[in-house]
């Protein structure tokens, strides 16, 4: 008997979920904390049960739930704004509620803006990682209710890192930005519920003047069920929803953090930004793809695999160009560092193309130091091209925030914490 077999793409299996989402654990409990009370929401589309069912329409919709105001950050609340684009106040069509901008005039909420809310909500989902604007609003977002005395739930989602990565240096001063709002590594490894509560308290936060005292708001986190730390996304069988263009897939975060850094050098290399792989690719035009695949399979990185390719992307300064380079892969997740592919792809670069070293073909530095949080990785790596000479300072925060992170967590390798 001849058996056929229909191979189905994963993203079409769509298996019953093994986390709930905060969105989820509050409805459960009957929206506790939020009824009788006038309720405003920070979220994106992101901000969706396991059935796709936004966040506003599950609160607008609630009887218990007194909705009155939006609050859209970076993209949008419906995610219309593409990336960079500012956002401005508005009034949603499908709820009629006003919609105050997070990302235009101002990122963080005015008093003016907080006058008719006794309680805002956040759900966005995060991607682990420093660099990404939500959680700096998030911040910003809680400094501004410490100020006015209004509370903040925090509706948790999973890190899709999942909860053992943690790398890169702490933040200094003067570069903390929208883009390294916190003093904490660059992969942190908690989750945003454990993030708010580590900022709230350990004085991470601060007001509106950005020089005053740690601002410390009432905070409520509302924790997923189901989540363990050793969890990445795909894991939980939780749909995606990307949370901004360029995050289309739920690995995606990983590789963000693998070459995102190294996307702020403009002019560099194209990291598949405007292609179908964002941060999964480094290449550009001059490049051999065989030679940088044999120098960067000669460092022995643990648990990254490479393949040459050709592409051309479809939008930005190399559209419609054929473009050679690499694409990389996690082959052992749990013994890859994230961070250090694009250093070592730096390096190499460097080694075999000695006219094509990042900080000497750029016209400028980008949020390269910003996103960083220091200078010293740019001023040292750029000395010789050795990540050598920059490990031991990105790595040397690491352990210290493991240790005072775990102060705050929710969630176990076994579920969540009593």
């Amino acid at each position: 008997m001849l058996t056929t077999f229909l191979a189905v793409p994963a993203s079409y299996a769509w298996d019953a979920p093994s986390v709930r989402p905060g969105i989820e654990v509050l409805v459960s409990r009957n929206f506790e904390g939020l009824c009788g009370r006038r309720v405003g929401l920070v979220t994106n589309p992101s901000g969706v049960d396991s059935h796709l069912k936004s966040t506003i329409d599950i609160l607008f919709e609630a009887p218990e739930v007194n909705l009155v105001a939006l609050y859209g950050p970076e993209h949008g609340v419906r995610g219309d704004v593409y990336a960079g684009g500012k956002v401005n106040d508005s009034v949603d069509p499908k709820t009629g509620l006003p919609v105050f901008s997070l990302y235009g005039a101002t990122r963080q909420p005015t008093q003016q803006m907080l006058e008719n809310v006794d309680v805002i909500v956040y759900d966005i989902q995060d991607v682990g990682v420093r660099s990404y604007t939500f959680i700096s609003t998030l911040g910003l977002v809680m400094a501004s209710c410490a100020e006015a005395g209004i509370e903040v739930m925090v509706l948790d989602r999973p890190n899709p890192l999942g909860g053992h990565k943690i790398e890169g240096c702490y933040v200094e001063q003067p570069f903390n930005s929208f883009v390294s709002q916190y003093k904490i590594p660059y992969v942190y490894g908690l989750t945003v519920g454990e993030l708010a509560m580590l900022i709230n308290e350990e004085g991470l936060n601060r007001g509106q003047k950005g020089d005053c005292e740690p601002a410390k708001c009432k905070l409520t986190v509302v924790p997923m069920e189901g989540w363990t730390r050793d969890m990445t996304y795909r894991d939980t069988n939780l749909p995606w929803v990307l949370p901004s263009p360029n995050i289309p897939y739920d690995d995606t975060p990983m590789y963000y953090a693998s070459a995102g850094i190294c996307g702020e050098l403009y002019g560099f290399m194209n990291i598949g930004v405007g292609y179908t792989l964002p941060f999964q690719l480094f290449g550009a035009q001059w490049l051999d793809p065989e030679k940088l695949k044999s120098k960067l399979e000669e460092y022995s990185l643990p648990g990254v695999a490479f393949r040459t390719i050709w592409y051309k992307p479809f939008s930005g300064s190399l559209a419609g160009k054929l473009v050679k380079g690499l694409q990389y892969f996690f082959t052992d997740y749990e013994k890859a560092r994230l961070t250090d592919v694009q250093f070592y792809v730096m390096q190499a670069v460097a080694e075999l193309y000695p006219d094509k070293k990042p900080f000497e073909i750029i016209s400028g530095y980008g949020l390269f130091d910003q996103v960083c949080g220091t200078d010293y990785v740019r001023i040292n790596f750029s000395k010789r091209y050795k990540v050598s000479d920059i490990e031991d300072y990105w790595r040397k925060d690491e352990e210290d925030f493991r240790i005072l992170s775990q102060k705050h967590y929710l969630y176990q390798d076994t579920g969540l914490l009593p």
